[in-house]
């Protein structure tokens, strides 16, 4: 592998999760006009199509087993956190499921534990409190402020189940990145996840208008570009080194939100974030509790 000058990794991080936070956006009304489920799917067949000639011209070596494995069960677990996730981006604004998401780390940690037999610290144990404070910090200032209802309290509840996943495909993504590139990556995480979702489409899929199939295009080129920076920064540094730039996500959904559908980000959004920030620092800081990542 070539020399890579250190800074470019982080910045390719950055730029991926920036580009991420936008893609979220443009699911949001995408998921609002033609339903999560058919957004999706045709959101990941675009996706297919537009990495197919990124991949070809890039090579094209035929993926070993054990990368097709790591590619199918990532792929799977993609499926789940996505669903959940856009599922509940429709219901709550998107800084705020941006922010609970940011437990995911911290869940990780735990996920290690159980799928790799590492220790848990008590650092983690710390970290963890921190950061189900920051969760407990968002959801009582809703019900405190009325705003908790029936279907805000299901989106919460949707995206950090989604969170839970997304802590295995952080466990995921660094064994992926070390077995492939990142255009074989874009590729066949898009094409697998196409696939899973098709098997309800002859119940489930309703063609989007115009506009909607247009945000959902965005969202495909949009969701490529972030996994090639994001696939190509986690080959080239520890992931324990690159989880922190992911909260700079935090800023561009804040960003986005407040530009697309005009959400405003509330003092317990932003007091929540801060302690599960904080405890993910925390958490980082003991480097033998993140190999795994």
């Amino acid at each position: 592998m070539p020399r890579t000058h250190p800074i470019l990794p982080f910045f390719a991080a950055a730029t991926g999760i920036a580009t991420f936070s936008m893609m979220d956006a443009t699911m949001k009304g995408a998921s609002i006009a033609a339903g999560v489920y058919s957004a999706l799917v045709i959101r990941n067949s675009f996706g297919s199509l537009l990495m197919l000639p990124v991949w070809l011209l890039s090579g094209a070596r035929r993926p070993g087993r054990d990368a097709l494995k790591v590619h199918m069960l990532r792929s799977l677990v993609v499926t789940g956190m996505a669903l959940l996730f856009f599922w509940g981006l429709v219901r709550i604004p998107i800084a705020e499921a941006i922010a609970l998401s940011f437990i995911a780390p911290l869940i990780a940690l735990y996920l290690a534990a159980v799928l790799l037999g590492e220790t848990i610290q008590t650092k983690a144990i710390v970290a963890s409190l921190l950061g189900l404070a920051g969760v407990v910090v968002i959801a009582a200032a809703r019900l405190g402020d009325g705003t908790l209802d029936a279907q805000s309290g299901r989106g919460i509840a949707a995206v950090l189940t989604s969170a839970v996943l997304y802590a295995w495909n952080l466990i995921l993504q660094r064994q992926q990145a070390q077995l492939a590139s990142p255009q074989e990556i874009a590729l066949f995480q898009n094409l697998f996840v196409a696939l899973i979702l098709s098997l309800a489409a002859p119940w489930l899929l309703e063609w989007p208008s115009p506009a909607a199939l247009r945000d959902i295009v965005l969202a495909a080129a949009l969701a490529g570009v972030s996994l090639l920076l994001l696939s190509w920064a986690y080959a080239r540094a520890e992931a324990q080194a690159l989880v922190p730039v992911e909260y700079s996500g935090f800023i561009w959904a804040a960003l986005f939100g407040w530009l697309k559908f005009g959400e405003t980000v509330t003092w317990a959004t932003l007091v929540g974030v801060v302690l599960i920030v904080i405890g993910s620092w925390i958490a980082a800081r003991k480097p033998t509790q993140m190999t795994a990542l």
